[in-house]
């Protein structure tokens, strides 16, 4: 990773309709906190320094606790700083129902998985499908149509985005 892919992924999503904030590991559990509007679901993160064991999020959640819940909180990665854009990987752990029921999209990214183009995310992505990935999306902001005037969010998914980096960059 390098400490210009995540300024430049920053400065994407600030020209998004998303929120996002970098912490450092210490202050990962306030900010996904704050974010959440319960009730929460979510999937374990993969990584060693942080997890949601501790807050306020389902995890391994029923099919009746996604359709309840208000919020989700997934990982994401790689993201594309060029375009503030994040591959979400949809397994068997229900990650793609939980980042896309929910109102609210939670996803915490690290900064060390963020690339400068779509072409190194791709790099990246084949090799994971040569290790069995079978689906991921790309997302940037929340789900949105405008098809018929004004851009409506939420109309194929969450009406809102949070990302937390996470990183000591």
């Amino acid at each position: 990773m390098m400490p210009a892919a995540v300024e430049t992924f920053e400065r994407s999503l600030e020209n998004l309709p998303v929120t996002f904030e970098r912490v450092k590991s210490g202050a990962f559990q306030s900010a996904v906190e704050s974010c959440i509007d319960p009730p929460a679901v979510g999937v374990p993160l993969p990584f060693d320094e942080v997890s949601l064991e501790e807050s306020p999020v389902t995890l391994d959640p029923t099919s009746e606790d996604i359709l309840e819940a208000r919020t989700g909180v997934t990982p994401g990665g790689p993201s594309i700083a060029e375009y503030g854009t994040i591959v979400v990987t949809s397994a068997f752990d229900g990650s793609g129902y939980t980042s896309l029921f929910p109102k609210t999209h939670v996803v915490v990214v690290a900064a060390s998985e963020i690339v400068e183009t779509i072409d190194d995310a791709l790099k990246i992505l084949v090799e994971e499908i040569d290790d069995g990935l079978t689906s991921a999306y790309l997302t940037t902001g929340p789900s949105a149509t405008a098809d018929m005037g004004a851009p409506v969010y939420g109309a194929h998914g969450p009406e809102s985005l949070h990302v937390i980096i996470l990183g000591d960059c």
